[in-house]
């Protein structure tokens, strides 16, 4: 097999083929945009199985970060073992030596094999979704409000409190189903993802006291419903690998882990899969695969990329030849790559860095001699129009001549907010002119929101059933809002009267904007008593303005609930089907016309986020709207939250929750605070970074001189200056500026 086994290896770069020469112990590889990782591990990954002799009952574990990745990953390992074992007896038996799984899937299955170990009981059978989570949460909210009334005190009283009974109804509103929610979703998986238990935390300052009341009240109600959740599963799979005899029962199974997309996993994931890969005599097979410069999840996981770094350094001291530095890329023309590089030095050398943390790793991407692909136009091209029609007026042309030249174009526009993509696609999709009507117009975004359909129906219905809850009202008014038929507005203070608002008086008329608003949810509740209950959910999908896709999922949805209520069909009954439905995540949409896992067809020009763009490439990128608001950002503190002061409280609890990881001195409020925002920065500079790193053959940016404020509001127009890193990069590539 040896001629083979070099054979495979010639096909990959140099610097690819040194992590093909791992034979064991712990290796680190940092590789670049584009660089051919997942080749590189999928290679490594059958040398290992056909050099090892590896089989079902002794395997290499492959752990990625989402189903999709573990897909493609798992097709990728089977198609080399293919090209080593072409026409070999042992070629069927090798392809069952490996599993490609998600993290989470593999602490499924450990902890799940030995559940007395893993601290679960007979009757915690059930895994929670991260919607049943917060459902959860917002229950945990109320209790906590109860056995908690001190700390309660404390932050309705905040600053400037005069007693006043709206204003105390409005903070009210505004803690229960907003700061209070947010603080304990950030609390629970922080700590649970660093085995922190609620007692530590209420040891630890106000902030982090009342995050350990939450977080404890929390476990009650999730062990009440004999539940488990995600961070529980990493939590009992650790637990299970603490008993002598369940660690040797997998140890012995599992010769190696590999690890893709090392930079997202929290400390707790690491210890699992270093675990996992320790073998008795003490030795770990470990390979991690991630990339610091891509790390965009820090911000709402417990991820952090200094713990990918550590491991990088750490891999170093010990063995140098341990450490694999991938550099080369063949994926994009020089001008996009040297452009990157150029906005990766310039933050790193900014003031958004801090002497202690800077945003990016230096590490340059590298052409491949004679692989990359030809620059289309000028490779890069920026301009800076004056507003957002403009900007796609500017864009829509572009596209026009790019599909005119070459028909078979993959394009993207990548954006950093949903509604943003909304604008784009109702912008691209009302031409009539022939030279675009042709052009397939691909909404990603779009594609998922029928699948919130069955929770913006709970979310009405349950509004129509208690339209005095403030809760309810303003669930309602954000779901109408968020389809963009009323305009942003003070909702937290509009739901904490909600008869004053639904039925005004003319002592106390509503406001006028929020007129429409008013209008909108009388007349839902007019539908209650003027139509069959059976005939609400086609109301509702009404007047929500639902698309022909969105409607015939409606009707699907209807004819569920009618089919399993028959004979019960009351409103109670209907509530609680329909929150099953929901929380089981188990009802499809109809789809009218676009299939899934269609994001880079040719010929097609696909809108989609900048964090579900990863991993993915096209020949064309546009990033439009690069003003300084959305890059890199500055947080907005909503007046309705700054009674507890100018800051966020579930912000500043990351950044003590990451100091009490760190072992460091908890910062104050202040402090936190800041840090936070740098933090929040450093990240949507690597967003930015990732996402210019996505096109092969032509990177397309604008800023527009005049943005909404809001993308919510369209017409909340105010001047912005680009995003700095680029109109730096602008100084340094005059040729690629564009006039408008």
């Amino acid at each position: 097999m040896q001629p083979d086994i070099e054979s495979l290896r010639n096909y990959l770069r140099p610097d690819q083929r040194q992590m093909s020469y791992w034979t064991g112990g712990e290796m680190a590889v940092s590789a670049v945009p584009g660089a051919g990782k997942s080749t590189g591990m999928a290679t490594l990954a059958a040398i290992a199985i056909v050099e090892n002799n590896l089989s079902r009952r002794h395997q290499l574990i492959i752990v990625t970060f989402t189903k999709a990745a573990a897909t493609n990953i798992r097709h990728k390992v089977n198609q080399k073992l293919e090209e080593l074992l072409a026409g070999h007896p042992s070629a069927r038996i090798f392809k069952n030596a490996f599993i490609a799984n998600t993290l989470h899937g593999l602490a499924f299955a450990i902890a799940g094999s030995h559940r007395d170990l893993a601290g679960f009981n007979e009757n915690e059978t059930k895994l929670i979704s991260e919607s049943q989570k917060l459902r959860l949460i917002r229950i945990a909210v109320g209790e906590w409000m109860k056995t908690y009334p001190k700390q309660y005190s404390r932050l309705m009283a905040g600053r400037s409190f005069d007693g006043e009974d709206s204003e105390r109804l409005r903070r009210q509103t505004v803690l229960r189903t907003d700061v209070l929610p947010n603080l304990a979703s950030e609390i629970i998986t922080t700590a649970k993802s660093s085995q922190i238990s609620p007692q530590s935390l209420k040891a630890m300052g106000e902030f982090l006291e009342m995050g350990g009341g939450l977080y404890e009240t929390y476990n009650k109600l999730l062990k009440s419903e004999q539940a488990i959740d995600y961070d529980d599963m990493i939590i009992g799979a650790l637990r299970v690998l603490e008993n002598p005899a369940a660690r040797k029962f997998w140890q012995e199974r599992i010769f190696a882990v590999f690890e893709d997309e090392a930079q997202d996993s929290s400390p707790l994931q690491a210890e699992l899969l270093k675990q996992l890969a320790t073998k008795p005599d003490g030795s770990t097979n470990l390979v991690r695969v991630g990339d610091p410069n891509q790390a965009i999840n820090s911000t709402f996981t417990s991820a952090d990329p200094r713990f990918f770094i550590d491991f990088c350094q750490n891999a170093m001291a010990k063995e140098p030849s341990q450490l694999v530095k991938i550099e080369q890329a063949g994926r994009s023309c020089v001008e996009i790559f040297n452009a990157a590089n150029y906005v990766l030095d310039w933050v790193n050398n900014s003031s958004y860095a801090t002497v202690t943390e800077k945003p990016f790793l230096l590490q340059h991407i590298t052409p491949v001699i004679d692989a990359n692909p030809q620059a289309l136009g000028l490779g890069l091209e920026i301009q800076f129009p004056q507003d957002i029609e403009q900007t796609m007026g500017l864009i829509k042309n572009r596209i026009i001549d790019l599909l005119t030249e070459d028909a078979n174009l993959a394009i993207a526009i990548l954006v950093r907010s949903h509604n943003q993509g909304k604008y784009i696609y109702r912008y691209l999709s009302n031409f009539e002119e022939t030279d675009l009507k042709d052009i397939r117009i691909y909404d990603v975004e779009d594609q998922g929101r029928s699948l919130k359909i069955p929770r913006e129906m709970l979310g009405i219905l349950q509004f129509i059933e208690r339209p005095h809850s403030p809760e309810h009202l303003k669930t309602c008014l954000n779901i109408l809002l968020d389809r963009q038929l009323i305009k942003p507005n003070d909702f937290n203070t509009l739901a904490s009267v909600p008869e004053q608002f639904l039925y005004p008086t003319p002592l106390e008329p509503v406001v006028p904007q929020a007129q429409l608003a008013q209008n909108i949810c009388t007349s839902l509740l007019r539908s209650r008593l003027e139509l069959p209950l059976y005939n609400l959910i086609a109301f509702i999908a009404l007047t929500l303005k639902y698309d022909q896709g969105e409607l015939a999922t409606a009707d699907k949805l209807s004819d569920r609930l009618r089919q399993e209520l028959i004979g019960n069909y009351n409103i109670s009954n209907l509530l609680s089907t329909l929150q099953e439905i929901v929380l089981s995540e188990k009802f499809e949409a109809i789809e009218i016309e676009n299939p899934e896992n269609q994001y880079t067809q040719t010929g097609q020009v696909t809108i989609i986020s900048l964090h579900k763009s990863k991993g993915l490439d096209w020949d064309v990128v546009f990033m439009p709207f690069l003003d300084e608001r959305i890059c890199p950002g500055k947080s907005y503190i909503s007046d309705a939250v700054k009674f507890l002061g100018d800051f966020s409280l579930s912000e500043v609890a990351r950044i003590q929750m990451r100091a009490v990881i760190n072992n460091q001195i908890i910062p104050n409020q202040e402090s936190a605070w800041l840090s936070a925002q740098t933090l929040k920065q450093h990240e949507e500079f690597r967003l930015l970074y990732m996402g210019m790193t996505r096109p092969k053959r032509l990177l397309y940016i604008s800023a527009a001189a005049t943005a909404p404020f809001a993308w919510n509001n369209l017409d909340s127009k105010s001047q912005f200056k680009p995003c700095p890193a680029i109109a730096a990069l602008a100084q340094k590539y005059p040729n690629s500026v564009i006039s408008c």
